[in-house]
């Protein structure tokens, strides 16, 4: 499946998607970048610390809800200007987690749980500041009835807990280093919750940097992640974390992040950055020869460091 097929089969105005990857790290851009293309709207946002992959979804307006734990190029934009600004604004909403709490919540899902228990925001202002009013939780027939309930333990009624719905979430989109055609994936270094939020989510779309067969992969099945079950869409998609770095492929690109980070400092030079890098380009391929071939070639890792030496 291409990726205009895979983002137009699953995922709709309205959705609740889950990105997989962490910062600069692994994000599917390619992915992100049709999203936009299609002018997909009202989008309810999960996933993982987020970098410009959240921020070009906000600052296109493709988002209603982000649900937040940490969202920064980190050394590049501190704090993602798009997305500070929408929340600034009030033009999307956004509920803020603590990170561990985030990643229990996508282990959840996985496991098929309707809730957690846990202590880890107790004591913060995360408990009684939410940054989605309690009526639209109640009402919003996409959130659960509210982000949270302080009760006691029912082992130890003296001990207080903190119950925490497990998100619905109707499309996660993940890159991995290797995939079949049929579904089997390969994440070579850290996971972060990708697997979580594929095995949680009703649908899911990997792509990758390599489409291989299945007896490459079945040679070492310890080293796979997900088995052929769980992705409803395999796209090819080299490069398709640019310009965050995939472990064993090549680094991130900060020349690019630099100019992300100015072009995201005002509306009018956001406009521009989507115009020439997203709307200006029909496919991934269209984007990886805007880059050139050589640009990316000197995002290669070195073999044995990876990463690109400076």
């Amino acid at each position: 499946m291409n990726m205009k097929e895979a983002v137009s089969t699953f995922v709709h105005d309205g959705d609740c998607i889950a990105l997989g990857g962490f910062v600069t790290n692994r994000k599917p851009y390619a992915a992100v970048r049709e999203i936009i293309r299609q002018g997909i709207k009202d989008l309810y946002l999960e996933g993982g610390p987020a970098g410009g992959d959240v921020d070009m979804l906000i600052g296109a307006g493709c988002v209603k809800v982000y649900f937040n734990s940490y969202f920064a190029n980190s050394g590049f934009t501190e704090v993602c200007r798009r997305a500070r600004h929408a929340i600034e604004q009030g033009t999307i909403l956004w509920e803020d987690y603590s990170l561990d709490v985030q990643t229990l919540l996508y282990h959840a899902a996985a496991l098929g749980l309707p809730y957690i228990a846990v202590k880890n925001m107790l004591g913060s202002n995360m408990i009684d500041k939410w940054g989605i009013a309690a009526e639209v939780w109640e009402k919003d027939p996409k959130l659960a009835s509210r982000k949270l309930m302080v009760t006691s333990n029912p082992f130890n009624p003296d001990e207080q807990v903190c119950l925490l719905p497990t998100p619905k979430i109707d499309t996660a989109i993940i890159h991995v280093q290797r995939a079949s055609a049929g579904g089997i994936c390969r994440i070579y270094g850290n996971t972060f919750v990708d697997v979580d939020i594929a095995m949680g989510a009703t649908n899911c779309i990997v792509t990758c940097e390599e489409l291989v067969s299945e007896d490459v992969l079945r040679k070492e099945p310890w080293l796979n992640q997900l088995p052929e079950l769980v992705p409803d869409a395999i796209v090819h998609a080299p490069y398709g974390a640019h310009p965050a770095q995939c472990t064993n492929h090549y680094d991130y690109d900060g020349q690019f992040l630099k100019m992300y980070d100015q072009a995201s400092r005002t509306d009018e030079e956001f406009i521009k950055y989507l115009t020439e890098w997203i709307y200006g380009t029909e496919d991934n391929d269209a984007y990886l020869e805007k880059l050139g071939v050589s640009r990316l070639f000197n995002l290669r890792v070195k073999p044995g460091y990876g990463y690109v030496p400076l």
